[in-house]
């Protein structure tokens, strides 16, 4: 099973860019799409007819939003995580397929300003006991998404003039250690090796995608009998969908 996350920094935008072209040369089995921006209605159908589509966008248009495409028709899907503030920003999709739950989530960004920051400082808190609850239940479960933060070192080119910015604040890195430690495997880590540069965003100045000067913010996190499987991966920086790239797992399930 092929599993693809990317954050299309708007679902209209990236299809104009080829991203339909883009899904069909990886030919993922589930597409985990982040950052819509769009109503149900309006990304029906924009990355062709392959596949069952499932959506959660959130109620301000324009706005957030996920969906999650499989060429399977689920057994289940569930959308949201329980709780309303960020519910009704559509951040959370949980498909049920082959076997394995696919949490597909969008995390808050803090990078505008305080305010912004300490709302998803309260989305980190919420979502680790909404993971600690579907990890204990012993399904297997693969988180895909944007998480908004590079876990270390290796994971953004220019850390040292980055350790007070929103995305690698140290109580940022923490939590995505305790994401981890509730018994989830960092899929694409494990497989790339601890100093292997990854990086999945880039600014769209400067020509930094050019030069890879990047952040690792977008991840693929298992419980081990999923990640166990995990037998390679992808990023394809080009072509240029959003500021993100597209993050390719296949998986032996």
């Amino acid at each position: 099973m092929k599993v693809v996350s990317l954050n299309v920094n708007g679902l209209r935008s990236s299809a104009r860019k080829g991203l339909a072209s883009v899904l069909e040369e990886l030919s993922p089995d589930v597409v985990c799409l982040q950052e819509v921006r769009a109503t149900q209605e309006q990304a029906a159908g924009l990355v062709g007819t392959a596949y069952h589509e499932s959506w959660n966008p959130a109620l301000r248009p324009g706005y957030s939003g996920v969906g999650t495409l499989t060429r399977e028709p689920p057994v289940r899907v569930t959308a949201g995580s329980g709780r309303n503030e960020f519910d009704v920003e559509g951040r959370v999709l949980v498909t049920e397929v082959g076997g394995v739950s696919v949490l597909n989530v969008y995390v808050p960004s803090g990078t505008m300003g305080a305010a912004r920051q300490a709302v998803k400082m309260t989305f980190l808190e919420h979502f680790l006991e909404y993971v600690s609850r579907l990890v204990a239940t012993g399904r297997p479960l693969l988180i895909c998404g944007d998480v908004n933060i590079a876990h270390t070192k290796v994971d953004l080119k220019n850390w040292r003039s980055n350790q007070r910015t929103s995305g690698f604040l140290p109580e940022e890195r923490r939590w995505l250690t305790s994401l981890l430690d509730v018994g989830l495997v960092d899929v694409v880590r494990r497989l790339a090796g601890p100093e292997t540069e990854v990086y999945t965003w880039w600014t769209l100045r400067a020509g930094a995608r050019e030069r890879n000067v990047g952040w690792r913010l977008d991840y693929q996190l298992a419980t081990p009998e999923v990640a166990g499987k995990a037998t390679g991966f992808e990023v394809r920086r080009f072509p240029i969908l959003s500021d993100h790239a597209p993050v390719a797992v296949d998986y032996a399930l």
